[in-house]
């Protein structure tokens, strides 16, 4: 495979990246730092982006920064969240089996959060991951759910993660109340020229081999192509080394990310 052809340690544009190799575009650190706002202050926040923008790996790189002695994150990712299956999502890491009626679920999952908070001084974090998927119901229910002492404040912190219809939904009338109680909202932008260029230089560095594969007109076809997006810069590249390595080819340049382009890649 490529991987001995180019001399490098490990793949490069594999998905399990440690969040520490890679790149962090100035937005992305904007990003992380509202969100930690967020999780220091037990505030509603939104996480909205097109497919392939970074949002699981700016929510890695979110968890991983919350200090374990004084936060308690929970990550839930089901598009088919029922209000039910919601709070017994909650209550599992608790080890404390959600009972059946939501109202009873509900105060269960509140007395958790007395006591994790109260007694042990740590604050939950919940993630919901594909948000722009859950029904109304669902989405009603965190207005109930973070309607704690008379409104006065949450009991924990909420942050909705999912694509840009996510937000085109809670803009509709219908959310307006539970719009109203948004704290934070990030929309995760493309990569530009030259974040792209230090996006795959950085996953370069972490193989361990040479960082000057790709010239600098490969590098314009490759953000033409991907858009800026992550995922689809991850997809071009990968497919560019393997069929740069099968052409016995020591650099890639824009007709080898062209020829990947046109013959390898569906939805280019």
């Amino acid at each position: 495979m490529y991987r001995s052809f180019f001399e490098m340690k490990r793949l490069p544009f594999v998905r399990d990246v440690p969040v520490k190799y890679l790149y962090e575009p100035p937005f992305i650190t904007e990003t992380l730092s509202r969100l930690e706002h967020v999780a220091e202050n037990r505030l509603f926040g939104v996480v909205a982006g097109d497919s392939g923008t970074g949002k699981s790996t700016l929510i890695r790189k979110f968890v991983e920064r919350l200090p374990a002695q004084d936060y308690f994150p929970i990550y839930l990712s089901d598009s088919k969240l029922t209000p039910r299956w919601l709070y017994k999502g909650m209550l599992d890491p608790f080890g404390v089996d959600a009972k059946f009626y939501r109202g009873d679920a509900k105060r269960q999952l509140q007395k958790e959060l007395e006591v994790l908070l109260g007694v042990h001084k740590k604050k939950v974090v919940c993630i919901l991951d594909e948000a722009h998927l859950l029904e109304k119901e669902t989405i009603e229910e965190f207005r109930f759910l973070l309607n704690y002492k008379f409104d006065s404040e949450s009991p924990m912190a909420l942050v909705l993660v999912g694509q840009t219809e996510l937000w085109d939904k809670l803009k509709l009338r219908r959310y307006d109340a539970v719009r109203q109680r948004i704290d934070v909202n990030c929309i995760l932008r493309h990569l530009d020229r030259s974040e792209t260029e230090e996006y795959i230089l950085s996953h370069l560095r972490y193989a361990g081999g040479r960082e000057d594969l790709f010239t600098d007109i490969a590098m314009d076809v490759i953000l033409q192509g991907s858009s800026g997006i992550p995922r689809m810069i991850n997809r071009i590249c990968e497919k560019s080394l393997m069929y740069a390595s099968q052409q016995g080819k020591r650099l890639i340049d824009e007709h080898t990310v062209a020829f990947v382009m046109e013959h390898e890649m569906l939805d280019v």
